[in-house]
């Protein structure tokens, strides 16, 4: 039976494939003894068969994705299901006690891990609990007959099923074969709708009960332009989504006409349109979508998709990589932004009740010196190839950012005594999505070369709401007075000192947003590539000139986000 859900849109497109619930099965099971204890025992290999079976096809997905050295921990998982020590006494157990096989498997690996949760003077062994966990779950899954649901092993055309996507799920979505995604929860900007953006995979999210509502294998239809999705649809709706698939492709085709174009408005004013990125692959869609700029390089993805800290040549040779595909446009690269809901496994960080306003960011890089040092000399090294120019994350105070700069000015001249080439002008800046810098912006502009919003943060920080939080998500108000008032403060505050003011939160490729931004003058707009023709064709229909008093009426008349949206339309419709 059809049934139509309503979610937020939160990456452009439209499709239709059979769902695939990425959700987690019901592994509970029930003790129970056991007569036929060789049959049990056969039902365990059987098992143990399967996974390894499974595990293979895993392992080679992940070497072409990820690379041959992310991918060896499916061996030790693979030798782990054949330890005889291990299986050996999941048999004795079946067999002495009598129980059926989820039992023996569950007690044993409970034992396994305790063993080696226990031995803290040694970090490898510890590592050998998280190991267990995983493979003892897959078994039982097959045991229970309850497959596990795996990205990496989808091989026909879907549409993604899940409550949430976590931004290493939706790193293993192959474009190939998923053609969309659905989740019950989040907001355009989760990291999953980011990161599908980036992926031009059409994506909506919030529509609070999909899961719930769909089957495995089930029809559906995702515009994720509207954010609507229908569940079993009518062969008329199918055709419906299909020519909405068919019209969007053809708008692309037209925005694509305008690939090489620079990005101006009606009256003749140029600003910058850059593409936000998380790693040097994500370049294909930035030249493909002829970004001016790379307004912010998420750095924090080359240490969560390593085992360990990368290296300084690892990171020198990413960031190399991007600058020299830039060809001189310029490379906003973002120093490690990790804490929040960001971790490392190989680095712990204290645990806190509220992570998003502690340890991260730029505060962990002043602490740990070590880490910072190693990036700052691989950007330097990198600055021979090209216009870079670097940002500190989460600055709060004039003397965070003096501090930091400190430690980019030691660096520069040990490595220019040392003989290495380094750029002359690379300009430091700072994010500016800390509310108090917000209000000191003036300040902070006599200190930093530039100031790059990020709206993300800074509206949750600012309107006391977490952005990942359902019950709040109403108070994520991009376009409240408040808001803008604070954006306007900051870009007025680099003008005034000579300074340029950018934007990389999702804001800046947001159609009722750009118009604000324009009339306060912004100087760069940095997205998803996949937004930035659509934000060039935007802009050629706009009046930089006439929406300076539509800016100044949004953030003087304006009392309510609603307000400045219905604002928005009535000033772009009379022009």
């Amino acid at each position: 039976m059809t049934k139509n859900l309503k979610g937020i849109a939160a990456s452009d497109g439209v499709a239709t494939a059979k769902a695939y619930l990425l959700v987690q099965p019901n592994l509970s099971f029930s003790k129970s003894t056991i007569e036929d204890t060789d049959k049990e025992v056969a039902r365990l290999h059987t098992a143990l068969d399967q996974s390894i079976a499974e595990l293979k096809i895993i392992r080679q997905k992940a070497a072409e994705s990820l690379g041959e050295e992310e991918a060896e921990v499916f061996d030790a998982h693979m030798t782990m299901l054949a330890d005889p020590e291990y299986i050996g006494a999941i048999e004795k157990q079946i067999t002495d006690d009598k129980v059926n096989a989820e039992t023996a498997l569950k007690s044993v690996s409970d034992g396994f891990i305790e063993t080696f949760e226990a031995m803290t003077d040694n970090t490898y062994m510890q590592e050998r609990a998280a190991d267990i966990r995983d493979v003892s779950t897959r078994v039982l899954s097959h045991l229970l007959n309850r497959p596990l649901p795996n990205p990496a092993l989808i091989d026909s055309e879907v549409v993604i099923v899940a409550h949430d996507l976590t931004p290493s799920d939706t790193a293993q979505l192959n474009k190939k074969y998923v053609k969309a995604f659905v989740t019950d929860i989040g907001g355009r900007t989760a990291h999953s709708a980011i990161m599908a953006r980036s992926l031009e995979i059409p994506a909506v999210v919030g529509t609070d009960t999909v899961t719930t509502d769909v089957k495995n294998g089930q029809t559906i239809t995702v515009n994720g332009l509207t954010g609507a999705v229908t569940i079993d649809p009518s062969a008329d709706q199918i055709q419906a989504s299909e020519q909405a698939a068919k019209d969007f492709a053809a708008q692309k085709a037209e925005w694509a006409q305008l690939k090489t174009a620079k990005t101006v408005t009606e009256d003749g004013q140029h600003f910058e349109v850059g593409a936000n990125i998380g790693t040097p692959k994500d370049m294909d869609a930035v030249l493909a979508n002829g970004a001016e700029a790379v307004g912010l390089y998420r750095t924090e993805f080359l240490y969560m998709d390593s085992s360990e800290l990368p290296t300084e040549d690892d990171q020198f040779e990413a960031y190399k990589t991007v600058l020299e595909q830039m060809d001189g446009k310029p490379v906003v690269v973002r120093t490690m932004d990790i804490g929040g809901d960001k971790k490392l496994p190989y680095l712990p960080l204290p645990h806190e009740d509220n992570p998003f306003l502690g340890y991260r960011a730029i505060r962990i890089s002043l602490d740990r010196q070590d880490i910072f040092r190693t990036q700052l000399r691989s950007l330097l090294r990198a600055s021979a190839y090209g216009n870079l120019r670097i940002m500190f994350p989460m600055i709060g105070t004039v003397n965070e950012f003096k501090a930091a700069k400190k430690v980019f000015l030691e660096e520069k001249d040990k490595l220019v005594k040392e003989g290495v080439k380094v750029a002359d002008n690379i300009q430091t800046g700072m994010m500016m999505e800390v509310p108090a810098a917000a209000v000191l912006a003036d300040q902070f502009a006599k200190v930093a070369d530039f100031f790059s919003i990020g709206t993300n943060d800074l509206i949750q920080y600012t309107m006391a709401a977490d952005r990942g939080n359902d019950r709040v998500s109403y108070l994520y108000q991009p376009y409240n007075p408040s808001i803008l008032r604070l954006v306007k403060h900051i870009i007025d505050s680099a003008h005034k000192e000579g300074k340029w003011a950018g934007m990389c939160g999702e804001a800046a490729g947001d159609p009722i947003m750009v118009p604000l931004l324009v009339g306060m003058g912004l100087d760069e707009f940095s997205m998803s590539a996949t937004s930035v023709l659509r934000v060039r064709s935007q802009m050629k229909g706009l009046s930089a000139s006439y929406l300076k008093t539509l800016a100044e009426r949004a953030t003087t008349e304006s009392v309510t986000n609603e307000d400045n949206i219905k604002l928005v339309k009535e000033f772009t419709e009379k022009h």
